[in-house]
């Protein structure tokens, strides 16, 4: 089985993009790969960010390897927290602290529309190619459900009643953005020799 480094320190990404992939391929993390480094995401798009930290880990190993950025897009926010989701509320901030800034900022808003979008760099032979996945749905007014990560709890996607949080991750991967992402990265990979 051909194996792809995962270059991530996000043990929830890994878990789905592991439920994705199945027996397609072999994902090895950082931590397996031996890598113990945080890199750094100061780009202002999701695929200049991705390419970070799968180009960081392909000069460090030589190998084939994969990378993902994911934003939350909130429409009446002007697209925000986007490229900062995971440091909105700061640069050491919890997702707690994030979904309630987010929350502060949306206010009574009735317009609640945004979107997950999941961007995956990859470098095979040598060559990047990109992937990109994207959910759309709705903010809540509270945080609800005990699963999930990051902005799940008050994510609702379009064509369902439940918030991402109150998914199972099967469930889930029926919306999700990073699966979309994931199955186009699958679909390559197995029309392609490396």
């Amino acid at each position: 089985m051909q194996s792809l480094i995962f270059a991530t320190n996000n043990p929830n990404k890994v878990a789905e993009i592991k439920n994705v992939v199945g027996t397609h391929f072999n994902i090895i993390t950082l931590r397996e790969a031996g890598i113990d480094i945080d890199i750094p995401e100061p780009h202002d798009t999701l695929a200049a960010n991705a390419v970070e930290k799968s180009s960081t880990i392909h000069r460090l190993t030589q190998q084939n390897c994969f990378s993902e950025d994911t934003g939350l897009e909130v429409a009446a926010l002007n697209g925000q927290p986007g490229v900062l989701s995971a440091r909105y509320a700061g640069a050491n901030a919890t997702s707690t602290e994030n979904i309630h800034k987010l929350l502060r900022e949306l206010g009574n808003n009735t317009h609640r529309k945004a979107r997950f979008r999941t961007v995956i760099s990859l470098i095979l032979n040598k060559q990047t190619y990109f992937f990109e996945g994207i959910c759309n749905g709705t903010i809540t007014t509270a945080p609800s459900g005990e699963d999930g990560f990051g902005y799940d709890p008050i994510f609702i996607p379009d064509g369902s009643t439940k918030i991402f949080a109150q998914m199972t991750m099967d469930e889930k991967n029926q919306y999700s953005h990073r699966k979309k992402a994931t199955a186009q990265l699958i679909q390559f990979l197995t029309e392609t020799t490396f």
